[in-house]
This record gives structure tokens, sequence and C-alpha cells, in this order.
């Protein structure tokens, strides 16, 4: 789904992200680890389009994305969330959800005046979508609350259902168990899974949850000071000598 050649980010003399080479196969859950300042972050971030790379490419599809801007990769289909939600806070939990799709025709003021027939129904259709998308992920009983008042863990499960509003393929999660109390961890890993399994979603996530990772994410990629240190499988990665020395430093087995 996406092949990652080359890639490197300079902030002046930082190399943030210096010659990595991934690829993310298509229905995979990825899990991208390594201590605070690997990186992580800023590889999302140039994927995204958030970030030109220094230098590489990034395919998608079969296409090199690599100077599309965000917004071009957003409509491919690759969708970026962030450690802390990006809500609107006073507008209601479903009408969250019917502000995603893009380019709706009530955006323009001249059809509010000669297309309102086509803008309501536009309008029901993105209600009845949203409300299938509450229900898929077991949240319907939030849909009226508003979005400021819900929980951490809840706003990260809103960030999901906000991913299914558009034609998502590849999602890029940005610690999405941060600060989420362990029920709340457990039905946000479901969704992932049943997105994964049921929609065909391809995620790639940022985490530090270790016991998370190893129930959703196979492979899992170690990425320590902007280069990718090993990848395998969560049991390989827990004990492979060389990551507990970045996590842990030298000895610390």
């Amino acid at each position: 789904m996406i092949e990652i050649v080359n890639l490197s980010k300079h902030f002046g003399g930082i190399h943030a992200v210096d010659g990595v080479n991934l690829t993310i196969e298509q229905g995979s859950i990825t899990g991208l680890v390594g201590p605070n300042g690997a990186g992580k972050s800023v590889l999302f971030n140039l994927i995204a389009g958030l970030y030109p790379p220094t230098q590489g490419n990034i395919i998608f599809a079969g296409e090199d994305i690599s100077t599309l801007s965000a917004d071009q990769r957003f409509h491919r289909g690759i969708l970026r969330t962030f450690q802390i939600a990006h809500e609107f806070p006073t507008l209601s939990v479903l009408e969250n959800l019917m502000m995603v799709p893009a380019n709706q025709l009530g955006e323009r003021l001249g059809n509010t005046w000669f297309k309102r027939k086509a803008i309501v129904l536009e309008e029901k259709n993105n209600q009845e979508k949203a409300e299938e998308v509450l229900d898929f992920l077991q949240i319907s009983s939030l849909k009226n609350e508003k979005a400021g008042n819900l929980s951490g863990g809840q706003k990260k499960l809103l960030e999901l259902a906000r991913t299914m509003m558009t034609d998502a393929k590849v999602v890029l999660l940005d610690e999405v168990g941060a600060g989420v109390n362990r029920t709340l961890l457990k039905q946000i890993g479901t969704a992932i899974l049943k997105l994964n399994e049921d929609k065909g979603y391809t995620f790639c996530m940022i985490e530090h949850n270790m016991e998370f990772i190893s129930r959703l994410c196979n492979p899992v990629v170690v990425l320590a000071k902007g280069k990718i240190l090993t990848v395998g499988t969560a049991t390989e990665i827990k004990n492979n000598e060389a990551v507990i020395d970045v996590y842990m430093g030298k000895g610390q087995h």
C-alpha cells in the first residue's frame, strides 16, 4: 500500500528521519515504536504531506506522492490522526461526523439559494452514514453529547469514527492509547480490529503501550535516531537486546 524509499527529513543539522526504507502492506496493522525523539511523528507527517521530505520518495498504491499536498493525499485516502484529538468541541458527536465529508454542497453560498433540495438530501445521507458509523463502533449513546464533554478515550473513538466518514485507505494513528483508561483502550483496540477485518482498513500506528501493540500489530517497526533499528513481531521486538538497549540503556536486560 505504501512504499517509503530512502526517506529523510533534516531540520538544519538535525536528521529527524534519516534514510528510512519501509513497506506498509495493504490490510496490515503496522506498529511503529521507539523512544521519544526517534522520529516517529516526523515520519507520519512526511507520509501525510505535512512536511516536504529532504530526500527520498513515498509511493502510495503505485503512485509517487512525494510532492503532493496534504489535502491531495487526504483525497487519495491517507488519513492522519493526532495524539491530541482535534474535535469541534461545541458540536455534538453526530455533528462532528457530519462535518467530515469534503466538498459538501452547503459549503458554497450560491448552492444555499439554488440547490436547497440537494443540500437537504446530502445532509440526510451524511446523517444516516454517521449514525451507521456510531452503531458500528458501539458509541451511538454519545451521538447527542457535545464533543468537548467527552473523555480522552471517547475522543479517540470519535477520531476513529471520523475516519469512517471518508474513503480512507490508510490511517496513521498517533498514540491512540495515550491517556486512555484500560477499559476504553480495549474498546478502541476492538474498533481498530473491526475496521481492519470488516472494512479492510490499513493501519500504521505509533504507540508506547507494548501490550496494546502486541494485541493489534504485525509487523512492529522500531525507529531510533531517525533510522529503522529492526522489524519483527511484537514478541521478537520485546526480546531484542538492541531494542532494550535503546529504551533502557545498555546492560539493562
